[in-house]
């Protein structure tokens, strides 16, 4: 085994690239040179064919074979034996309810956490990698048996957070507001807001925030606070009531 190591991107595209385009130095430092195959897994998008080749067709570039969890007849064993994982973005409850039809949640803490192969989720990807789903900004189209995800960190985050607009006449709710909303429960862990372009590095007791964005951090009862690419994250790690910090 060894340390968990993730790699927690908010956007698979960011405005002006290709798919992966803006991150794909951060994968290959993150990967290295041991992985030599990544196990794709594109459960969030409807056609998983297509999201395999768009996936294999950037990892194949950065040197690593990839294989997809879906072309599998047994998606457990493919979990057992995989080097790195790699969950992609969409629909985040249809992600978490086919990680729960196929028996895939314990596996894959198992594989992170115990054994220690990296862990790389882009946007619906990265929130299953956390506490639970229930700060993503997608629609509910099917029916998860849980909004508890693989809990590889113990907070939350929002992926693609948005800023309200200067100029905006948008009367809905911010961003700002509904992760609020979410802190008015009690119990409530720590959400990050990862703005597109961000990414968090975590590898064993370590997080850092990386890309060329920033991140909004939301601590239940706190004011929300700024944070720049380099911040030091790691006290999110400690598996305790942050609220009380």
């Amino acid at each position: 085994g060894g340390p968990r190591r993730l790699l927690l991107v908010s956007n698979s595209t960011l405005h002006g690239g290709g798919y992966l385009g803006h991150c794909q130095q951060h994968i290959k430092s993150f990967l290295g040179a041991k992985v030599k195959r990544v196990l794709f897994v594109p459960y969030a998008l409807h056609d998983r064919d297509a999201y395999a080749r768009t996936a294999r067709e950037k990892f194949e570039s950065l040197g690593y074979g990839l294989d997809s969890i879906h072309e599998s007849c047994d998606p457990v064993e493919a979990v057992r034996k995989s080097e790195a994982i790699f969950i992609g973005g969409g629909n985040t409850f249809r992600l978490l309810k086919a990680l729960y039809d196929n028996s895939l949640i314990q596996e894959i803490r198992k594989r992170v956490l115990e054994d220690g192969i990296p862990y790389m989720g882009s946007s619906a990807g990265t929130n299953v990698a956390t506490v639970s789903i229930n700060t993503t900004n997608d629609m509910p189209i099917v029916y998860p048996p849980s909004l508890q995800a693989l809990g590889l960190v113990p907070f939350n985050i929002n992926p693609h957070y948005l800023d309200p607009g200067v100029k905006s006449t948008h009367m809905g709710e911010t961003r700002e507001e509904r992760i609020r909303q979410y802190h008015e429960e009690p119990n409530t862990p720590p959400v990050l807001g990862l703005r597109e372009g961000a990414m968090l590095l975590v590898e064993g007791d370590k997080a850092t925030l990386q890309g060329v964005t920033g991140a909004r951090l939301f601590l239940r009862g706190k004011k929300p606070t700024e944070h720049e690419p380099g911040t030091d994250f790691s006290f999110l790690l400690i598996d305790s009531n942050l609220q009380n910090l």
